[in-house]
């Protein structure tokens, strides 16, 4: 079944249990893709779905961020919840073990003049797009190229 198909089913039963919260995550994921079929003049496909849930995941991701530093605790609690809803319809991410593995394999690759941190990324996110946060990825590489 495709994202936009599950997300649809998943709405109508957050509307039958009233669950708001869900309900108007859901209807913005929705409405995101609606909005990407207007401006590219075509249905997303399933890797733009991917890529525009991971968006929103990110968004809430900053937020929670910036409401933490604000003392906004209820603000937290909610787009926490709703990152929470949104990342059941990505794959499962990688853990840091698995993604260090990774690194350090494609590091390897890099002969050893080039390395540096756009090299190795430019090698390691293709591999892990979808599967890892950008920004644990680049702390990893970091790490992984101070060591080398």
């Amino acid at each position: 079944m495709a994202v936009k198909d599950q997300i649809t089913a998943d709405l109508k039963e957050a509307m039958k249990a009233r669950d708001q919260v869900r309900l108007d995550t859901l209807r913005s994921v929705i409405s995101a893709f609606t909005y990407k079929r207007v401006e590219a003049g075509h249905d997303p496909t399933d890797d733009e779905q991917m890529a525009l849930l991971q968006k929103l995941v990110k968004q809430r991701n900053d937020s929670i961020t910036e409401f933490g530093k604000a003392g906004r605790t209820e603000l937290v609690e909610k787009e926490t919840r709703e990152r929470d809803i949104l990342q059941k319809y990505l794959p499962e991410q990688k853990s840091p073990d698995e993604v260090r593995a990774i690194v350090r394999e494609a590091i390897e690759k890099i002969p050893a003049d080039g390395r540096n941190q756009g090299a190795a990324m430019k090698v390691v996110m293709p591999l892990l797009k979808g599967l890892a946060d950008g920004n644990v990825v680049r702390q990893i590489v970091t790490e992984e190229l101070a060591k080398a």
